[in-house]
């Protein structure tokens, strides 16, 4: 395996943060290294410093979001933080049934995020309209929500009856897995967006997740992706982050009304 110099490691700190605004502190070295070596070998080049240049000549755009997507893609698991869910719920209960419920998933990763707000909002709204999108940076991991097929280890957080009504148990070559019923998939639109860029045209949402995101940026990007985000959340909408994050002196237009859950003025 090819080793990464201090200085080849300061090239892809800089690389992500121009790119996706994210700030690698040092211990992740190892892992810069262990994802991108790959790509080192898969272009038959002599060391990362070599690749670092092959990203940096903008001759090959598939690659360079090839290495975003490896740099950007973080594990997680359906219904994470489970309170944040049954706060959800009640949010839900109080809403207007005539206009479609909108709810975005900021930083969805691989979408077990957006798909466990679908069925909430599929269990909650009954016949009420509702909408789930899931956006991401990374093209890779967004191509693998929109399969909506996941390892069972992902899924053993799923209240059983979401389980029964809204998921297929994988057999015979597929044992091990388990598949987001159809009619569910369909209802979730996945899309493509960079947080540390000018948003796309989204419209307003109800309600927006991005949780176990802000931890990732210096403060200055924090302040400005939370100002980004907050701006596509309607009055009276509720704002979601992780329990290890908080937006103490990062933005005063949402207010606390639970750990880590916070509501725009109406």
């Amino acid at each position: 395996m090819i080793s990464i110099s201090d200085r080849e490691f300061s090239c892809f700190q800089r690389f992500i943060y121009d790119s996706a605004g994210i700030t690698l502190s040092t211990t992740k070295k190892q892992l810069v290294s262990g994802r991108l070596s790959k790509r080192v070998h898969a272009r038959h080049l002599a060391s990362f410093d070599a690749y670092f240049k092959l990203l940096s000549s903008g001759q090959d755009p598939q690659e360079l979001q090839t290495a975003v997507d490896l740099l950007t893609t973080n594990e997680t698991y359906f219904f994470r933080e489970a309170k944040h869910f049954d706060i959800l719920r009640q949010v839900i209960q109080r809403a207007d049934g005539t206009q479609p419920f909108r709810v975005w998933s900021a930083a969805c990763s691989t979408g077990e995020e957006p798909y466990s707000l679908a069925m909430t909002l599929a269990d909650g709204r009954e016949s009420r309209p509702w909408e789930v999108l899931g956006s991401d940076i990374s093209t890779r991991v967004l191509a693998r929500a929109r399969t909506g097929h996941y390892p069972l280890e992902r899924t053993q957080h799923i209240p059983a009856p979401y389980l029964k009504r809204f998921c297929l148990k994988g057999v015979d070559e597929q044992e091990g897995t388990l598949l987001v019923s159809r009619a569910l998939r369909q209802q979730v639109r996945f899309s493509q967006v960079n947080l540390n860029e000018p948003l796309p045209n989204m419209g307003r949402f109800d309600v927006i997740f991005l949780r176990n995101v802000l931890i990732y940026f210096n403060h200055e990007t924090k302040c400005k992706v939370v100002e980004r985000v907050l701006s596509a959340l309607k009055p009276g909408g509720y704002f979601f982050i992780g329990h290890s994050e908080s937006l103490h002196q990062v933005s005063s237009t949402v207010k606390q009304v639970a750990p880590s859950v916070y509501c725009k003025p109406a």
